[in-house]
């Protein structure tokens, strides 16, 4: 597997180190991965393979969650308000409808609710936290997949596409997919993270959601318990997704994307994804508390 790697700053020797160790853990695997990790004080930056696309897998649902906060803060609706479960969509080739399995969905009870009404909230909760793609479809259908597109080019994260709703067949014969850049959603977590995507308000909003994710096989698996993450993940088959911020008890944080494809090995790739994040944390824990102390040190002498 190559690897082009690229480090903001250069010339830290356990930033190197770090690598080396990133490095080692993803060439026992086939496949190709991508690697995203962000300071949000210092700004560092650990960046592998950034720049390759992904499909998205179930990542698109983050820049839709986005999409839905900033209309709701335009005054296009309100977040609580509801609006009807159904299960017919129109695909993005030619308008032809079709509709969701709940044996290919991760969430079964929302189906339970066709033909009823459910808040706007509980279906962008069950979209990311639980990854519903019937809740992703009905959101998609409120918002328009085209203005979380523009969003996305708005705020830069120009590689990020988001073309269509899930399990549109046939959008993905013609090629027609979601995409990401492990770059892009480093950038979209880090300015969520900071505040900016909406307001402060909508950012917290959004994180609150996001650190109720079910799925923690990796980012967050081998993590002490009292570290929090807010993040989404996706999976596919020969694909395997996480993103989003890292949360330390004392206020310290930074962001973390992990993305795959083309492996042989799904079980084996969560496992090492898992390991680099462990890998990530340890390093970032030891050199802000280091810098903590030292600031705290420098301040003393003052």
């Amino acid at each position: 597997m190559s690897i082009l790697l690229t480090i903001v700053p250069s010339g830290s020797a356990g930033l190197n180190n770090l690598k080396k160790k990133i490095s080692s853990e993803l060439t026992k695997n086939k496949g190709t991965f991508a690697v995203a990790y962000k300071d949000l004080s210092s700004g560092e930056e650990l960046l592998i393979n950034e720049k390759i696309s992904f499909h998205a897998a179930s990542t698109m649902k983050t820049p839709v969650l986005i999409e839905a906060y900033k209309q709701a803060a335009a005054g296009k609706f309100q977040i609580q308000d509801s609006i009807l479960v159904k299960n017919e969509f129109k695909s993005i080739v030619d308008r032809s409808l079709y509709s969701l399995d709940a044996k290919d969905d991760s969430e079964v009870d929302l189906y339970t609710k066709e033909n009823k009404k459910v808040k706007i909230y509980d279906l962008l909760y069950l979209m990311i936290i639980k990854s519903s793609n019937l809740a992703t479809n009905l959101i998609i259908d409120l918002v328009g997949a085209k203005n979380a597109n523009n969003t996305m080019q708005e705020m830069g994260a120009s590689d990020i596409q988001v073309l269509r709703g899930v399990e549109d067949t046939k959008a993905y014969r013609k090629g027609l997919n979601n995409t990401t850049t492990a770059y892009d959603q480093m950038l979209i977590f880090s300015e969520m993270a900071n505040g900016k995507i909406v307001s402060q308000e909508s950012s917290d909003a959004m994180i609150n959601i996001l650190l109720d994710q079910k799925f923690n096989d990796k980012i967050p698996a081998k993590l002490p318990k009292d570290v929090k993450v807010a993040h989404k993940t996706g999976w596919i088959t020969g694909v395997n997704h996480d993103a989003g911020i890292v949360f330390l008890p004392d206020g310290r944080k930074y962001v973390l994307v992990l993305l795959s494809k083309d492996l042989e090995n799904d079980q084996a790739a969560v496992e090492s994804m898992a390991k680099i994040s462990k890998l990530i944390y340890t390093y970032f824990d030891r050199k802000t508390r280091s810098r903590t102390s030292l600031n705290r040190s420098s301040f003393g002498m003052m």
